[in-house]
This record gives C-alpha cells, sequence and structure tokens, in this order.
C-alpha cells in the first residue's frame, strides 16, 4: 500500500527549475538592458512607452520559475495540482517566448533557424547534475548561476536578437522538460492515486481493522466473522462466505 503523503519538494535539483531560474533572472537583466521608456534614445531599442512588455515579460518569468515551486511543494497532498501547476509554469514561459519572438521581428529579423550554427551551439549544451545535498537555498543558486556560464558567450552579446534567440532556445527546452515532467506526475497518479484516493483507502482500512478486533473467529475456519440479518434476527456469519459457512449466535 502507498504512503499516505507522497513525496515533496526536491524542485532545487531539476533541470526544469535551474533552467526557470536562469530564464528569470536573464529576463529581468534583459528588460534593464534592451527595453526603454524613452522614445528619445538615439538606438533602436524596444520602445515601451508604458512598461507593459517589460510587466508582461517578467511577470510570465517569475510565473514560470514560482509555479515550478509550488507544484512541487503541493505534490503530497494532491497530485492533480502539482500537474496543473506545472501546466500553469509551461503555459507562462510559453507566453514569454512569444515576447522575445515579437522583439526580434519588431527589430526587422527573425528568429534562429534550429538548423543554424548558433542554434545548434545552443541547444548542444549539456547541464551539470546537482552536486547538492544540504545547504539547497546557497548550493541551488550557485549552481543555477554556474549552468548558466554555459551560455554566457549568447546572453552577455550586446545585440538584444542575439540574446532573444538564445533565451528563445533555452526556454523551448524547459518546455520539452516539464511536458515530460508532467507525464510522469500523470503515470504516477496513475500507478497510486492522488492524496483522496489513498486517504479513503486508509479509512477503509481503518474500518475493517476495528470491526476485526470486535468480532469473534468463525468456528470452522478461524476467519473473522460480520454481522449478518435473517427473518430469523441477527447473528455472526463468516467473513469467507460463501466458501465457509460457519455461524454464531449473537
Amino acid at each position: 500500500m502507498p504512503a499516505l503523503f507522497d513525496k515533496h519538494g526536491g524542485f532545487r535539483k531539476l533541470h526544469t527549475f535551474t533552467l526557470a531560474t536562469i530564464v528569470q533572472l536573464e529576463t529581468l537583466r534583459f528588460c534593464r538592458r534592451f527595453l526603454t521608456f524613452d522614445h528619445r534614445e538615439a538606438d533602436a531599442k524596444f520602445y515601451d512607452p508604458k512598461g507593459r512588455q517589460y510587466d508582461q515579460m517578467t511577470q510570465a518569468a517569475r510565473s514560470g520559475r514560482q509555479n515550478i515551486i509550488e507544484g512541487s511543494e503541493r505534490s503530497s497532498t494532491s497530485k492533480d495540482t502539482e500537474m496543473k501547476l506545472t501546466d500553469v509554469a509551461r503555459a507562462s514561459l510559453s507566453e514569454l517566448r512569444g515576447d522575445y519572438e515579437v522583439v526580434i521581428l519588431d527589430r526587422g529579423q527573425l528568429p534562429w533557424s534550429v538548423h543554424s550554427p548558433e542554434a545548434k551551439a545552443v541547444n548542444a549544451i549539456s547541464l551539470d547534475a546537482a552536486p547538492f545535498a544540504d545547504d539547497m537555498v546557497h548550493e541551488s543558486a550557485k549552481h543555477a548561476r554556474n549552468q548558466r556560464r554555459h551560455y554566457a558567450r549568447w546572453l552577455d552579446a550586446d545585440d538584444a536578437v542575439v540574446v532573444a534567440n538564445a533565451m528563445l532556445i533555452i526556454i523551448g527546452r524547459v518546455l520539452n522538460m516539464l511536458k515530460r515532467q508532467i507525464e510522469s506526475q500523470g503515470r504516477a497518479f496513475e500507478e497510486t492515486g492522488g492524496f483522496s484516493e489513498r486517504l479513503m483507502t486508509k479509512r477503509i482500512e481503518a474500518r475493517e481493522q476495528q470491526q476485526t478486533a470486535d468480532t469473534p473467529d468463525c468456528p470452522q475456519c478461524g476467519k473473522p466473522m460480520r454481522k449478518r440479518k435473517s427473518a430469523k434476527g441477527d447473528f455472526w456469519g463468516c467473513s469467507a462466505f460463501p466458501d465457509c459457512k460457519g455461524t454464531r449466535a449473537k
């Protein structure tokens, strides 16, 4: 019988969380560097007179990371909620990806082709395994910073289009990982059920154990007996009926 509560947390060791952390930090940095509210700027920065693009992008990046955290923390009592929040993370990051596409298009350029050398180089990067065990907050932040260095060549570029293209690929990678994560969560739910299902099973087991403690054993097979009713009144009948027809008077 599965435990009543699933393990929860553990999100800091997920590649999805590490990349989502990089995405949120780099989106904040991107918006500070390349989005401006001042139409008098001499360069061709993305014009966002009311700051809505800045706000939407930073909020979408935040939602992606935070919903991974919340989904992981809720996994102990609700697989359904865990899956929904993971899906919200995907939706938020998909929205953010669309914003980066618009930044590129607004500058008169196209996103990199998946067959381009630049896209292949970013896609070829492998993340290191999370090495930490106890100092989780400190070590996971350090880990994210170390993994960011793999992408520094593109993320530190002075050209907003280069940075935006790299972010498109990184976000796409997170989305694919989150899709597999949701599928894994669904399989776990099929195999062990959710908290509500396991709670009901535990309650049934407890009732049966209580009933067993208060009932006599069958005189024929020794198994617990159950209360039965008949036209002649109540009696004890064997729980193994009809294989065993042992009875006792009440």
